[in-house]
């Protein structure tokens, strides 16, 4: 057993070295790369130049990708790809090769489209500014950790605490990045309060991935999802025999046992697809977070009514929608948007989930998605899906795919056919199914983006 362990360990480790060379981030940085030269001559891309795509979601299922500067504002428009009126969704991929990261952001929009133009305009901008480099010494608070886990770890390389540290101040940067980009929105919806007050209203979900090397970073705020798919480990519990067992069949010293436990671990099922979901989910389904939000309303029996955040709201978290944080947005509001607004404590926050992952030989590929998709899907079937499908069909687009099952399963539930579903005027369509934005990543090397 300690053999087939140390062989899996080995693996693992040749994962992690060919993922420190960036393999991976080469071919997404071509996948991407070639999706920007849809439509014009093929031009040589300088090696410093991040590879970016800013997708607007339509309803009509196709939106425009536009080539961006790595400082997140909108560059000259090299590329024009559009279908049907905006929606509120945006998608913002950017594959750095000087940086050595890919950057994912979903912004599921409600309200109005403002808060997710914004998002996509100065979210990643402020990422780069607050991630730290190799260089950078650690911040006190993940000092103090490497130091807490240093003193309770004994035997543990400092390298490897070291790197745990420096794991939380990723996470950390990608919280205060978040936090900044939404003090700006304030900021700006303050300026623009007379002639726009609706913007005290406007708010997104954020779905944020950062891939470097091995190491996958998520934040989110929102319904949003990232689902892993990786193989599943193997139920070891009838390999493994008990001691005195093991003792009884060893006694004549020939290792049979060894030979048994080697055939009963080769028969274990290694192929079935797992869904490992990255994300928390933020909404009125949580019963945490609608706890979360009664006992801080304790003076406020209508903090939730239908399943909504003061009636208006199923999410619980969310950038922006300034009218459920404190009690001058909505106030500015005309009076028919307005809540009761009870106190003076914030009902929603944009306080965000974080989470690290360090990929393994398991890891087969990454779901990012808004909420419409898991409306009609659960993790696994996603899963199963995108695996079945790419199995079958190696060279199309797994993400097309779904948008299309999305539709097909939202006519039937309409009691309509898919082309009378998609002869809807595009406004009207909300009624049968939410905007939905769909991400998948292949950890060989592929990327695929659709919307619905």
């Amino acid at each position: 057993m300690a053999d087939l362990y140390a062989t899996r360990r080995r693996r693992r480790c040749q994962l992690e070295e060919a993922a420190s060379g960036s393999p991976l981030l080469d071919r997404l940085r071509r996948a991407i790369a070639s999706v920007l030269r849809v439509g014009r001559p093929p031009k040589k891309q300088q090696r410093d130049e991040p590879a970016v795509v800013t997708t607007v979601a339509s309803n009509g299922g196709g939106g425009a990708i536009r080539s961006n500067g790595e400082n997140g504002h909108a560059a000259e428009d090299k590329v024009q790809w559009a279908r049907g009126k905006a929606g509120e969704d945006r998608v913002h991929v950017v594959v750095s090769e000087e940086r050595g990261w890919m950057f994912v952001g979903i912004y599921d929009g409600f309200n109005g489209p403002d808060a997710t133009d914004y998002l996509v305009a100065n979210l990643y901008a402020s990422v780069c500014r607050e991630l730290p480099t190799d260089d950078d010494p650690l911040p006190d608070d993940a000092g103090r950790e490497q130091r807490r886990l240093s003193s309770s770890c004994n035997g543990r390389n400092s390298a490897d605490l070291r790197q745990r540290g420096r794991h939380g101040a990723v996470l950390d940067a990608l919280a205060r990045a978040l936090r900044r980009t939404e003090e700006g929105y304030f900021a700006e919806a303050e300026a623009r309060a007379a002639e726009c007050p609706e913007l005290a209203m406007m708010g997104s979900c954020v779905l944020v991935l950062l891939m470097k090397g091995a190491d996958v970073y998520s934040m989110n705020v929102g319904d949003s999802r990232a689902v892993l798919a990786h193989r599943a480990e193997p139920d070891l519990t009838s390999v493994i025999m008990p001691p005195r067992h093991r003792r009884q069949h060893s006694a004549d010293g020939h290792g049979h046992v060894t030979e048994e436990i080697r055939r009963q671990f080769d028969e274990c099922d290694m192929t079935e697809l797992v869904a490992l979901q990255l994300t928390m989910e933020h909404s009125t389904t949580a019963y945490k977070e609608v706890k979360r939000i009664r006992s801080e309303h304790l003076d406020d029996p209508a903090c939730i009514v239908n399943g909504r955040v003061k009636g208006s709201l199923k999410v619980t978290r969310a950038f922006g929608a300034g009218y459920l944080k404190e009690p001058r947005w909505n106030k500015a509001l005309l009076e028919v948007f307005r809540v009761d607004y009870v106190g003076v404590l914030p009902y929603i926050t944009c306080k965000p989930f974080l989470r690290h992952h360090c990929l393994g030989p398991r890891d087969k590929f990454l779901i990012l998605a808004s909420d419409g998709l898991y409306e009609y899907f659960t993790n696994e079937e996603v899963v199963g899906h995108v695996e079945a499908f790419t199995s079958r069909f190696p060279d199309e687009d797994p993400a097309k795919y779904l948008s299309h099952e999305i539709l097909l399963r939202a006519a039937r539930q309409a009691g309509m056919g898919f082309h009378e579903l998609l002869e809807v005027r595009q406004g009207d369509r909300r009624q049968y199914h939410d905007d939905v934005s769909i991400i998948i990543i292949s950890l060989e090397g592929k990327i695929w983006r659709s919307s619905a």
